[in-house]
């Protein structure tokens, strides 16, 4: 597994698509614990805490598998958690990003063009 996910990333789009696997798994994560802390009880609190742990399991080893330089593209990672933290946030519950959300992920999408062009 640990040499198909290097050759994966070792592609530009490889890296991307690995990058948002793992904001994904990340984003749903905390989502599932959210869930299971907030708006459950019971069974599925346990379910949703098992959900939440897998998931960011799974993320854990999406990002420290491959052999990649994560720091330069920590960026383009911070944006593709934000994004998908917002359509999962929108999907899970139901959530619509205000006007200072909208704004300051703004300003996150723009911090990760920066770091991910000039930072090389």
């Amino acid at each position: 597994m640990k040499n198909l996910l290097d050759q994966i990333v070792a592609h530009r789009s490889g890296a991307l698509l690995m990058l948002a696997l793992a904001a994904f798994l990340e984003a749903y994560g905390d989502s599932s614990f959210q869930a299971a802390l907030y708006r459950s009880s019971g069974m599925s609190r346990m379910i949703a805490l098992l959900v939440g742990a897998v998931s960011l399991v799974a993320y854990g080893l999406v990002v420290n598998t491959p052999r990649w330089d994560f720091g330069q593209l920590l960026g383009l990672y911070v944006v593709l958690f934000f994004l998908l933290a917002q359509i999962v946030a929108r999907v899970r519950f139901g959530q619509t990003p205000t006007l200072p959300v909208l704004l300051g992920g703004t300003l996150i999408v723009a911090g990760g063009v920066i770091i991910s062009v000039y930072g090389k």
